[in-house]
């Protein structure tokens, strides 16, 4: 079989069953059966997800990682390997990033077997990228303790970078992701009676202005962030003055002093809640992924890999805002993480991340597992 044949076949065969975070059975299944028929040794440290480990001719070890789960999205492209899983969808490309790795495990596989594979390697397929933090869950079962990783690599693809294209960039790459709730709590009463209530519509009011215009009066205007207020409610009746009021959002920062400057200012709007309404307002945080830091180390490794394979170099000024789980690897050994583009306007192949209507050419994939060789074998032919 062909590399094209096979990137298509799998990839296609990972779109039509998507299965969300920390459901990825059939998903893990087929990856099992998969090593093991190439006589990758592997372990399931986890409900979901796979470790497949080669041993090589040094004893430096390279790590590379591939997330396998999809998003709670009805697909609305009309396409023969379209979703069969009513309102899940491989909707961010983990299907895509799955199966290069597997590509790039057959080729590790052919080099073992020659007795050329120059280096230890570990192929992470990691569940729950989009929730519950699988690469966090992954370190914290101990499974990597045993192979000494020296250096972790991960990709994505990118819609809105040119087909052949990669971008990159040191340090920051994707920004942290926060998440934030306040909870307001007043005082009923009839509305006929309105005074002698505490309205937490009225503090509600408050606490959404306030939020909104953190970033524009608190926040370095040269900084990249997202204050975001995404779903609020209050009240009980139609008569009735609202008690209990909620509010809801996240935050995306690169920058952990922005970070810090953010919870600071909406810890001071729920203290002023109290002294201005008369109603008690909590805000709680829930740490999400930290922002994914390039290891500059690792630079000239990567645009050697990227130039050896012929891919033109985007290198970013300012990171994407949204948040990746990759950045947990970081604390196991050095990472670098890049962004494969897969836009081609010709094919229709447009549409951004977590939309119903991503889609792209598995001609990539290949590409990926070229860049992924080419950091496994550097040096080897020089």
């Amino acid at each position: 079989m062909s590399e094209l044949k096979f990137v298509k076949e799998t990839r296609r065969y990972l779109h039509e069953h998507p299965e969300l975070s920390m459901q990825e059975y059939e998903t893990t299944e087929f990856i099992a059966s998969f090593l093991q028929d190439l006589n990758i040794t592997y372990e399931r440290p986890i409900d979901t997800g796979v470790i497949g480990y080669l041993e090589g001719n040094s004893n430096q070890t390279i790590a590379y990682r591939a997330d396998i789960d999809a998003l709670p999205i009805q697909e609305a492209n009309d396409i023969r390997y379209k979703s069969k899983n009513d309102q899940v969808m491989h909707a961010c490309g983990h299907d895509g990033h799955t199966t290069a790795l597997m590509l790039f495990a057959k080729r590790c596989k052919s080099l073992y077997d020659q007795g050329k594979l120059p280096h230890n390697v570990v192929f992470i397929f990691q569940p729950s990228e989009e929730t519950e933090a699988g690469a966090n869950q992954l370190i914290k079962s101990n499974v990597f303790e045993k192979y000494n990783i020296n250096k972790i690599f991960g990709i994505h693809i990118m819609p809105f970078e040119d087909v052949g294209t990669v971008a990159f960039k040191n340090d920051e790459i994707t920004a942290s992701a926060t998440e934030y709730r306040f909870y307001l709590n007043g005082l009923s009463s009839h509305v006929a009676s309105k005074e002698e209530g505490k309205a937490a519509s009225e503090a509600l009011m408050h606490v959404l202005t306030q939020v909104s215009q953190i970033q524009q009066f608190h926040l370095n205007g040269l900084n990249r962030n997202i204050v975001h207020i995404g779903q609020f409610n209050v009240g009980e009746a139609i008569n009735t003055v609202p008690q209990n009021g909620y509010l809801e959002g996240t935050i995306r920062t690169y920058d952990v002093l922005d970070l810090q400057v953010v919870k600071e200012q909406m810890q001071k709007i729920a203290d002023s809640v109290e002294l201005l309404y008369g109603v008690t307002c909590e805000v709680k945080f829930a740490e999400g992924y930290p922002p994914t830091m390039n290891d500059a180390l690792l630079n000239d490794e990567v645009k050697q890999a990227l130039s050896h394979v012929g891919l033109e170099q985007h290198e970013l000024e300012k990171p994407y805002l949204f948040g990746e789980d990759f950045s947990f690897y970081k604390t196991l050994a050095p990472s670098y993480f890049v962004f494969f583009g897969t836009k081609n306007v010709e094919k229709d192949f447009v549409y951004g991340l977590h939309t119903n209507r991503l889609n792209f050419d598995e001609e990539v994939l290949i590409s990926v597992a070229d860049y992924y060789m080419a950091l496994l074998t550097q040096g080897e032919n020089e």
